[in-house]
């Protein structure tokens, strides 16, 4: 009870009811089936465990009830406090307030499920088990009713709770053995599962699906006993009219609700869920990005906006990555659904890539007004180098846009990818040859401009999907034209008068290697002849080469007898002279006698 104070002073008491309530800015959404099968998964369950799920369950609620405020009683007086449509109207009304009565019907169907097991042995427990499944659908009905009645849960989280508590009402009527009612019930279900599934993207539709293949054995046991397989359908024929027909108003109003708060991005040809709460807020505020950068006024609060989209986008690619890495769902999940965590992951980076390259040719903009009028930027002259650079690491970021993940043999991407390249490469070849225009290496820069026009010519070709680009190169083309022929007339021009006109302004002495004796027939007022070291004769002299005598080995001297012409020179008589003077004095000293 609520008591107030009307205008003239006096009290009045109200009751809860009749108390104005305002109804919560957001819908609430609860994803019924995924929760409970993460909990099951986790719990017990994959064990067929029933009682640990159910202890899960009952611990989960108290925690639940506690955060909540709303306990029921203390610890020596009960004092039953159900969620009402009051609590769920409120201001302060969040998603887990839906979650009290879930947890009170899966408590209740697990220990239904923990009966049936000991049901065996014990025989009596068939009753026990049927109360059990009886409060399970009690309380599924509430979430039901507290769904569709209050008007705050979205249209997803109203075709779920419809779907669980069919769903826990047919495993009622077939214990009961109930098996027409059983059967229209648990088509309804897979009614409701199926359109769901199909509505939505590819990596959520794994639990529907598996709920869906649960239902079919009960279908089919259904089916036999009522004897006529048809019967079924007919029972979906008719009691499902009313139902397809709100279900279709219900995914419409799911899909515009989805629509509006970014729970899922198509980026070519897929759609991918979008989990993480920074993600979408980066989307969404990504929508308005382009509009936000053409009403800015000039090119510094355009990079300023950019700049602060990128910082947010890293934030995003942080959350992803950590979703990745710390949840135990994507860790145990099958291969599709960490292909599509994966897949927002790429395009997320994508968009960083994409607005990292929209900042840097806002910054070659205001580089390039600056260089035409003349204007420093943070007190230093734009020179080409500055040019060339920034369309450096334009292509690197194109570089790393070939190098996504999931996207390197996508030949369609890497084809569009590679033609946007050419383009910037004959931007950057046009700079370079700028700056050795200006070192005087003419060969060099006209090399650099041929290769530029090959480029232009190739890009415009391809047919560029970016028009501003398109008309940039044809703009190109035009300056590649004259610049080709400014450098053909300057490497022309070059000659050794502009040097030493430019070194005579310049304060510099002209030194040429070449010497004085060389040049005799070029006037050229040169100051280093008249130093120390004048430039007027190599030495030593250069070497020259000269022919050479050749060398002729005789080799067969040695083979050939040469005749005796001793005689003929006179060598024979000066052998008898001395050897009769030998004799004469060998006579006298008496040496050579003979004793006979």
């Amino acid at each position: 009870m609520v008591v107030l104070e009307d205008e003239a002073g006096d009290a009045k008491t109200i009751t809860t009811e009749e108390k104005v309530e305002e109804k919560p800015t957001t819908l609430l959404t609860l994803e019924i089936f995924r929760i409970i099968k993460d909990a099951q998964q986790q719990h017990g369950l994959r064990h067929g465990d029933y009682q640990r799920y159910r202890g899960y369950c009952s611990r989960r609620l108290r925690r639940l009830r506690k955060v909540l405020k709303i306990p029921q009683g203390d610890r020596r007086h009960y004092r039953r406090r159900d969620v009402t449509t009051v609590h769920l109207t409120a201001s302060n009304a969040e998603n887990r307030l839906l979650g009290v009565p879930l947890l009170q019907a899966e408590r209740a169907w697990a220990h239904a499920m923990q009966l049936r097991q000991e049901a065996n042995t014990e025989p009596r427990k068939k009753f026990h088990l049927i109360a059990r499944l009886k409060k399970a659908c009690s309380h599924a009905q509430t979430l039901l009713q507290l769904c569709e009645q209050s008007g705050v849960c979205c249209a997803r989280t109203q075709l779920e709770a419809g779907a669980y508590a069919a769903w826990l009402g047919g495993a009622l009527l077939l214990e009961l053995q109930q098996w027409r009612r059983a059967a229209d019930s648990l088509q309804r279900a897979q009614l409701v599962l199926d359109n769901l599934s199909a509505a939505l993207p590819e990596d959520e539709r794994l639990v529907y699906k598996q709920k869906v293949e649960e239902l079919k054995p009960s279908l089919r046991y259904c089916a036999y006993n009522i004897g006529d397989e048809s019967a079924a359908g007919d029972l979906v024929a008719m009691r499902g009219q009313g139902l397809i027909e709100n279900l279709d108003t219900l995914m419409a109003q799911a899909k515009e609700s989805r629509s509006g708060v970014m729970h899922e991005v198509e980026w070519r040809g897929r759609r991918v869920t979008v989990r993480p709460e920074k993600v979408r807020l980066f989307l969404i505020a990504l929508q308005d990005l382009d509009k936000s950068v053409a009403n800015a006024q000039t090119v510094e609060a355009k990079i300023d906006i950019l700049e602060n989209v990128l910082m947010d986008c890293k934030d995003a690619i942080s959350a992803i990555k950590e979703e990745i890495k710390n949840d135990p769902k994507l860790k145990s999940a099958s291969e599709l659904q960490v292909s599509g965590i994966n897949y927002l992951l790429s395009y997320v980076m994508y968009l960083r890539l994409v607005r990292t390259i929209d900042r840097n040719n806002l910054l070659v903009q205001q580089a390039e007004n600056a260089r035409q009028n003349n204007i420093q930027i943070d007190g230093k002259k734009v020179r080409p180098h500055d040019l060339t650079r920034l369309y450096e690491i334009i292509l690197q970021n194109y570089t790393e846009l070939q190098q996504l993940p999931g996207f390197e043999n996508d030949a369609v991407y890497q084809q569009e990818i590679e033609t946007q390249m050419k383009a910037y490469r004959a931007f950057r070849c046009y700079y370079i040859a700028q700056v050795l225009t200006g070192l005087r290496r003419f060969r060099e820069a006209l090399a650099m401009l041929e290769r530029c026009d090959s480029y232009v010519t190739d890009s415009i070709g391809s047919k560029l999907a970016d028009k501003q680009l398109l008309e940039k190169l044809q703009i190109l083309k035009k300056y590649i034209e004259s610049c080709k022929f400014e450098v053909h007339a300057d490497s022309v021009l070059e000659d050794d008068e502009d040097q030493e006109e430019e070194n005579k302004y310049s304060g510099k002495s002209h030194k040429d290697k070449k010497p004085l004796v060389d040049r005799l027939d070029e006037y050229r007022e040169d100051t280093q002849v008249l130093t120390k070291n004048p430039n007027i004769y190599k030495m030593p002299p250069p070497m020259e080469a000269i022919p050479c005598k050749p060398l002729f080995f005789d080799l067969a001297c040695n083979f050939i007898e040469f005749p005796n012409l001793d005689d003929k020179t006179g060598a024979a008589d000066s052998k008898k002279q001395g050897a009769g003077l030998t004799g004469l004095v060998k006579g006298f000293l008496g040496w050579g006698k003979s004793d006979k």
